[in-house]
């Protein structure tokens, strides 16, 4: 008998159970895990609609092949349409969004470039488009294109007398042979035949199916035209003295005559006071430095308002010559090409220039601008000054003129310019200013000064 301390024999027998059986079961490691869906698509729902649209496009592709006439076409840009909006209407995710950052990548990592559905279908797309394009046409607007673009290279071009012969012949074989093919009368010389020949073909009411062949023998007449009124001699084409002997540039060379012969001729020119020949030379010769200086001489000795528009364009690029020329103008219209260059003090030479240029147009409305530099770092630039005023004659000037005559501790030359300016306002202040420093020791400033106490007398 059993005192309850002893185990059953039956126990004792039985095998130990399986540690295995209850133990958790192991979890697989991470880089298990990792590899599980490797090659799985990210975004399989995306891809699916990928592949739908891309067999869409497939079959909009062979319906495009198979088209031959305008409604079809028309049929295969209507798909495309559709398919269009459902591209835009499909969402589909930037593939930069499945992409891991740079940082965490170990330095031989690559990672696969992921494809961009939406740009890889808007892509194919826009090919079926252009295609599409393509295949549509010729109609009978694009004939009236070609005419009409014809027309305004005509008008719009200066042709030498033997251009205006071979646009002539060009333009009559053009309508000649529409008439025959448009089986039509197109009356009318050059311009209004073409016109004609426009409302010709307008008139015809040619279809893209059933006239294909007609509207591609327009088009190549028309193309024949353009190429015939290219070949016609234009003005441009000719060299620059061909282009000068056609104006009749050389027309006033006598027996004697320098080197080169425009040089001749503008003298000839400036001596006649025509400015249109002048610029015509300075025009077709810009890129010579040696005739651009003569012509702005030229025009500087003639001092014509008519050269206020080519001198402008010249006195931008602060060209000394044509600001001066403009002041000789003596017109208004020349102020504003010259008094924006008051203030360069950066470049003396030009501010010197305009500063006289500015007297000599008797531009007062800047008087005070031309004041403020008599007290300038330069001597020759408050010199300048001095004798800008003058010019201008006006009699704000006066007193500061005079506190610059004055002043013994400034330059002979500029209490010199000074009461030379004096003398130039003229009013019997300016005058009694000047005359005031008649007993100067100064030779210089003296011979002006006298000048003034002898107009008081």
């Amino acid at each position: 008998m059993s005192d309850g301390d002893d185990e059953p024999a039956d126990a004792a027998d039985e095998p130990a159970p399986d540690e295995s059986e209850n133990a958790p079961a192991e979890e697989p490691d991470a880089d298990d895990s990792s590899t599980a869906g490797e090659d799985e698509e990210p975004r399989p729902e995306e891809r699916e609609r990928y592949e739908a649209l891309r067999a869409r496009l497939g079959e909009a592709e062979d319906a495009l092949e198979a088209a031959e006439t305008e409604a079809d076409l028309d049929g295969v840009e209507a798909t495309l349409d559709d398919i269009e909006a459902d591209i835009e209407d499909a969402d589909f995710t930037d593939p930069e969004e499945f992409q891991p950052d740079e940082e965490e990548l170990d330095e031989d990592e690559e990672v696969e470039e992921l494809l961009d559905f939406a740009e890889e279908l808007t892509n194919e797309l826009q090919d079926l488009q252009d295609e599409l394009e393509e295949q549509r046409g010729p109609y009978a607007a694009d004939v009236v294109d070609e005419i009409e673009t014809a027309k305004s290279t005509v008008e719009s071009t200066r042709w030498t007398e033997t251009g205006d012969e071979q646009v002539a012949d060009a333009i009559g074989a053009f309508v000649a042979d529409a008439a025959d093919t448009l089986d039509a009368d197109l009356a009318g010389d050059d311009i209004e035949a073409l016109d004609a020949t426009v409302a010709a073909v307008e008139d015809a009411g040619l279809d893209a199916d059933d006239d294909e062949e007609t509207i591609a023998a327009l088009l190549a007449l028309a193309d024949d035209l353009q190429s015939g009124i290219d070949d016609s001699q234009a003005f441009a084409d000719l060299s620059s003295r061909a282009k000068l002997q056609y104006e009749g540039f050389y027309d006033v060379l006598g027996k004697h005559k320098d080197y080169p012969p425009e040089w001749s001729a503008v003298k000839e020119w400036a001596k006649r006071d025509n400015v249109e020949m002048v610029a015509l030379c300075m025009e077709h010769f810009g890129d010579s430095e040696y005739m651009q200086k003569h012509c702005l001489e030229s025009f500087v000795r003639m001092g014509n308002p008519e050269a206020i528009d080519v001198l402008k364009e010249k006195a931008q690029r602060r060209n000394l010559t044509a600001v001066e020329a403009l002041g000789k103008t003596g017109h208004p219209d020349a102020v504003e090409g010259v008094a924006d260059y008051i203030d360069s003090d950066s470049n003396p030479q030009l501010q010197k220039t305009a500063l006289r240029a500015v007297g000599e147009l008797g531009a007062t409305e800047h008087t005070e601008d031309v004041a403020q530099w008599l007290v300038a770092e330069r001597e020759d630039v408050r010199s300048a000054a001095a004798r800008a005023l003058g010019l201008l004659g006006d009699t704000r000037a006066i007193a500061p003129l005079g506190d610059v005559l004055a002043d013994e501790a400034e330059s002979e030359g500029v209490r010199a310019s000074a009461a030379w300016a004096l003398y130039q306002i003229g009013t019997a202040r300016a005058l009694e200013t000047a005359a005031e420093h008649a007993e100067t020791r100064s030779f210089l400033v003296q011979s002006e000064t006298e000048k003034a106490a002898a107009a008081l007398d």
